[in-house]
């Protein structure tokens, strides 16, 4: 999901492939289980259902073992239903149970009323069993800084991800194999035949723009309507993806400090965008010698930040932090912010080892070490915010257990018209890949966010963009335009300063919505 603009289409051109004749494409068929949908109302979505799903762990073999996925479901209220609307947030890894509450209550009720919206967490996420835990506490504070200054540093983080991928083959060899994301749309699919479905639609966030390309590859006859925001380039997965994905956050932290340079008055760390870049690296290097509280050191620091470029609305709080720490030296402020926004849980902990198995097992990685270091050392030259954080992020991959699939090829002609949202500045998912996927979804819509730079822009408060959503959802209509985009939104307003109590507040559909998403 990451190059910049230029490399990443000169990737699109090289790294095109396909699961092997996309075999299986109608993979041999489970009898359809019937589900018992059982009320789990929350506070924020009192009218939710949940249900268990029994699938095959390996989708050849539809008779063997079975795993359980979760699934969750606010059902339509209409008179007539337009059927299932599969939704998922991304990671991969991330759980899909809460999200079909929020994506109920966010569309219009006259839209949502007419789909029984379906949330579920992938095969080992969550509430399905079983969940990946690799290696619980991987990312327990202080851990070592992720530039790696001297090669015995880089041989320390080396084996940190050695040994992660390790542990996820003692405890897991026997799923691994069938962690990945051709398995997970095979599963989407056992899905709608347990729901009676002839068709499902499909929202997918981040990640799940991938997946639900893949669906889409796989059964093309059962998509009755597609909506992908904020789109994976699926020609770089993943190695090239992470490298674009390194410079556009380095973009968007630099949009972080120019924000706060134009707030000066506020947090008082200057007018010049350069010379408060400058102050958040020297705070970093003194992080590295004295971690805050002896919680935070530069690696932490990184993890605290990176939130940032995922959702402008995360400034003010850690505007706050930096200013704090650089004026007084108090460090709470920004112990509070990892705790809030880097920190890793058990969910957490999870979530990563899911992300792990599918991005490690879905393609082929460097096998040569050198490469990796080589590439990440250039990046960093040009890119130095999240280039050796991505590196360690994404290092079990080079140690990975289990043999590699190859990316799966997504053109497709056979669709419904699809509807594409991305905005121009996003850093997780760089604006070449909603592009790229707009090029390769024959009849697809893209509907942009000129400067914008949140990842995940639909249901978040930006009433143009919602606008094409619902009217797309409601009748397929989808805007038509002469150039690459169909239609052009105005981005969001950036957040303005705010008293650090209010910062973290989730009040906002968009703050809702990215607690929801995540990050990575």
């Amino acid at each position: 999901m990451r190059t910049r603009a230029a490399a990443l289409c000169a990737a699109a051109a090289v790294l095109a492939g396909s699961v092997t004749g996309l075999a299986a494409q109608a993979a041999p068929a489970a009898p359809a289980a019937r589900l018992a949908w059982k009320k789990c109302g929350t506070d924020d979505y009192p009218t939710l259902q949940c249900a268990s799903l029994k699938v095959p762990l390996d989708h050849a073999n539809p008779s063997g073992r079975q795993i359980t996925l979760a699934l969750s479901r606010v059902p339509h209220t209409a008179p007539a239903s337009q059927g299932p609307l599969l939704v998922n947030p991304g990671g991969p890894g991330g759980s899909g149970l809460d999200l079909a509450g929020f994506v109920a209550s966010a569309l219009p009720r006259n839209v949502s009323a007419q789909y029984d919206v379906i949330g579920f967490d992938p095969r080992g996420v969550g509430a399905s069993s079983p969940a990946l835990d690799c290696s619980p506490g991987h990312f327990k504070t202080v851990r070592p800084d992720t530039v790696p200054a001297t090669a015995a540093l880089e041989r320390t983080n080396l084996a940190r991800a050695q040994s992660f991928a390790a542990a996820c083959d003692r405890k897991y060899a026997d799923v691994l194999p069938y962690v990945d994301t051709v398995s997970a749309a095979r599963d989407m699919d056992l899905v709608r035949a347990a729901l009676g479905a002839p068709e499902i639609s499909y929202f997918g966030y981040s990640y799940g723009t991938y997946l639900g390309a893949v669906y889409a590859r796989l059964y093309p006859e059962r998509v009755r309507r597609l909506v992908l925001d904020s789109i994976v380039d699926p020609t770089g997965v993943w190695y090239e993806d992470n490298l674009g994905q390194d410079y556009a956050f380095d973009d968007r932290h630099r949009a972080l400090m120019a924000w706060i340079a134009r707030y000066d008055s506020a947090y008082h760390l200057g007018r010049d965008p350069q010379k408060v870049e400058a102050q958040w690296y020297a705070m970093r290097t003194a992080l590295a010698k004295k971690p805050a509280d002896g919680a935070v050191g530069a690696s932490e620091l990184e993890d605290t930040f990176i939130p940032g470029g995922y959702y402008n609305g995360y400034w003010p709080y850690l505007a706050e932090a930096f200013a704090a720490y650089v004026h007084d030296g108090k460090t709470g402020p920004l112990v509070e912010a990892y705790e809030n926004l880097g920190a890793v849980d058990g969910p957490g902990d999870n979530g990563y080892s899911v992300y792990s198995a599918v991005q490690c097992r879905d393609t082929s990685w460097p096998a040569d070490w050198q490469q990796w270091h080589s590439d990440a050392w250039a990046v960093y030259a040009k890119a130095p915010f999240m280039a050796w954080n991505n590196v360690w992020y994404n290092a079990p991959c080079a140690f990975w257990p289990t043999a590699k699939r190859k990316p799966v090829d997504v053109a497709n002609a056979e669709l419904p018209p699809a509807l594409l949202f991305q905005a121009t500045d996003d850093a997780a998912t760089p604006y070449p890949g909603g592009v790229t996927v707009h090029r390769l979804l024959a009849g697809s819509s893209l509907v942009v966010e000129q400067g914008g730079g949140n990842h995940g822009i639909t249901l978040a408060g930006n009433a143009c963009l919602d606008g094409y959503l619902a009217a797309y959802l409601t009748d397929g209509r989808v805007p038509r335009g002469p150039g690459v985009a169909d239609a052009v939104c105005a981005k969001s307003p950036d957040p303005k300063p705010v008293a650090p109590a209010k910062a973290v507040s989730t009040a906002s559909p968009g703050a809702t919505l990215h607690a929801l998403l995540g990050f990575r």
